[in-house]
C-alpha cells in the first residue's frame, strides 16, 4: 500500500479492521468472500473502491456482532474515509470514461433484473405446489435485492459524474478503457442499494450458491459516493434549451408594457413542467449524457409530491422505466414530510407499491436518528405524517430497531411506537414492548 494516495491507503486499512472483525464463512461477508475472493482482496489492497452499499453489507454484519449502537457509531466513520477514498481514485485519469462505462453495466444489470421479476413473478403465480412456490419466491427475494442495488449503484454512479463537472466536448459517455476487466473487477456479491429496503427478504447466504443461477455485476471498483448537500437547492440546473417552467421560475419579470396572463390551472402546469423535464431526460439520454442525465432526476426529486405519479406515467411511456426507478430511489433521501406527500401522492393515483416502497426507503437512517425526525414533526403537529412512519418503520424493522427510535424522547415517542405496533398485531405489540423494555425505555 506504500504507492496508494494517503485517503485511498487510510480506507484501506479501515477495510482491512473491520473485514478481520466479521466471520468470513457468514453474514454477507461471507457471501462477497465466496463469490468473488479476488475482488476482496482488491478492496482490501487499496486498488479497488467497493460502493457504499457493500460496505454498508459489512456493517451490519457487524451490528449482529456488535449491536446496532456500535455499528452505527462506526458508519459515520467508515462513510466519511470511503468518501475520500472514492474521491481520490476519481481524481485519477480517465475516471468519467470509467464511470460511464459501469453505469452502462448496472443499467443492464438492471434491465435483466426486472426481466427476471416479471418471469418470476409469472412462475410463483402459476406454482402448482409448495416446492414450486417456495423456489420462485427465494430467487424473487435476491432479483429484488439485485434490482434494488442496482437502481442505487446507478443513482449513485450519476452522482459522481456530475461531481466530476461538466462532460468535456467530445468525450463520449462511454468511450475510453473503462470497459472490460476494469470495469467487472471486483467482487460479485448482489447488487446492493446504500439503502436497501429493510422488508426486502434476505434470504440465507448459504443457500445462494446452490439456487442462484446468475450472479450479479462485479461491485469493486464503483465506489459510491453522495452529494454533500441535499439534493434540490444545489442541483444543477436544466440545460437551458428547455423553456422555464413552472413553479421554480416563478417571479421570473414580464414584459413590462404587457400585464402577466392569467396562470393556468394547477394541474395543466404541472404536466406541462413534467412533460418538459421529461423530454430533457430523454434527449440527455439518447447524447449519453449520464452524468446531465441524473442531475435531472435529482431536480425531479425535488419537486411538489403531485409531479412524482405523473412522473412515473410519463417516464414509463417514454420508455424510461428505468429512470423512473432511480427517481424513486433519489426521492427516498427527501426530508421524512415531504417524503410522506410524495408516498401519499403515488398511493392516491392508485400506484401503491410505489407509495410503499418509497416509505420504506425513508427508514434507512439509523433508528435515533429517525426517531428524532418524527419527534420534530410530532411537535410540528404533523400527525399524519408520524403515524405513516411509524406504521411503516414497525412493520419494516425489527423491535430492537423501532424501539430505538423513542430514545431520544421517550416519553412523547413509546406510546406513539406501542400504538403503531398495536395496529399491525398483538405479537408485533408484545415485542416492541419487550425491546423497549430490555432498553431501559419503559415498565
Amino acid at each position: 500500500m506504500g504507492q496508494l494516495p494517503d485517503r485511498v491507503r487510510d480506507f484501506a486499512t479501515y477495510l482491512q479492521g473491520l473485514n478481520a472483525r466479521l466471520d468470513q464463512r457468514a453474514g454477507w461477508c461471507g457471501v462477497f468472500w465466496q463469490r468473488d475472493p479476488e475482488g476482496m482482496r482488491a478492496c482490501l489492497d487499496g486498488s479497488e473502491v467497493p460502493p457504499w452499499d457493500v460496505v454498508e453489507a459489512l456493517l451490519k454484519d457487524l451490528a449482529a456482532a456488535t449491536g446496532t449502537e456500535h455499528a452505527e457509531r462506526e458508519a459515520a466513520r467508515a462513510r466519511a474515509l470511503h468518501r475520500a477514498s472514492a474521491r481520490a481514485h476519481d481524481a485519477g485519469p480517465g475516471a468519467r470514461a470509467l464511470l460511464a462505462d459501469r453505469m452502462d453495466v448496472m443499467v443492464r444489470e438492471r434491465r435483466y433484473a426486472e426481466q427476471r421479476l416479471r418471469e418470476l413473478g409469472a412462475r410463483l403465480e402459476s406454482a402448482v405446489d409448495e416446492e414450486t412456490a417456495d423456489a420462485a419466491r427465494f430467487d424473487l427475494a435476491w432479483v429484488r435485492d439485485d434490482h434494488e442495488r442496482a437502481t442505487a449503484r446507478i443513482a449513485e454512479l450519476g452522482a459522481r459524474l456530475a461531481e466530476l463537472g461538466p462532460n468535456p466536448a467530445g468525450a463520449g459517455a462511454g468511450a475510453g478503457a473503462g470497459t472490460g476487466a476494469a470495469a467487472s473487477a471486483g467482487p460479485g456479491g448482489p447488487v446492493p442499494g446504500p439503502r436497501p429496503s429493510p422488508s426486502t427478504p434476505r434470504p440465507a447466504p448459504a443457500k445462494e450458491r446452490k439456487r442462484r443461477p446468475r450472479g450479479s455485476a462485479r461491485f469493486a471498483g464503483m465506489p459510491v459516493d453522495e452529494p454533500e448537500t441535499e439534493a434540490g437547492p444545489t442541483a444543477a440546473a436544466p440545460a437551458p434549451a428547455a423553456t422555464p417552467r413552472g413553479a421554480r421560475f416563478a417571479g421570473a419579470a414580464a414584459e413590462p408594457e404587457e400585464a402577466a396572463p392569467a396562470p393556468p390551472p394547477a394541474d395543466t402546469t404541472a404536466h406541462a413542467d413534467v412533460s418538459a423535464t421529461v423530454a430533457l431526460l430523454a434527449r440527455h439520454r439518447a447524447e449519453g449524457r449520464s452524468g446531465e442525465a441524473h442531475m435531472v432526476l435529482v431536480d425531479a426529486a425535488a419537486g411538489p409530491a403531485a409531479h412524482f405519479p405523473l412522473f412515473a406515467r410519463e417516464l414509463t411511456r417514454a420508455g424510461l422505466g428505468a429512470d423512473w426507478a432511480t427517481l424513486l430511489w433519489e426521492a427516498g433521501s427527501l426530508p421524512l414530510d415531504r417524503l410522506v406527500a410524495a408516498a401519499d401522492a403515488l398511493v392516491a393515483a392508485g400506484r401503491t407499491g410505489d407509495g410503499q416502497q418509497l416509505l420504506r426507503q425513508g427508514l434507512g437512517s439509523p433508528p435515533a436518528e429517525f426517531g428524532a425526525a418524527v419527534h420534530r414533526l410530532d411537535e410540528a403537529g404533523r400527525h399524519h405524517e408520524v403515524r405513516t412512519l411509524l406504521d411503516a418503520y414497525v412493520r419494516g424493522r425489527t423491535p430492537e430497531e423501532a424501539a430505538h427510535t423513542a430514545s431520544g424522547a421517550p416519553d412523547r415517542l413509546v406510546p406513539l411506537l406501542l400504538d403503531a405496533a398495536a395496529r399491525v398485531s398483538d405479537d408485533r405489540y408484545w415485542d416492541v414492548v419487550h425491546a423497549l423494555r430490555v432498553a431501559g425505555l419503559a415498565h
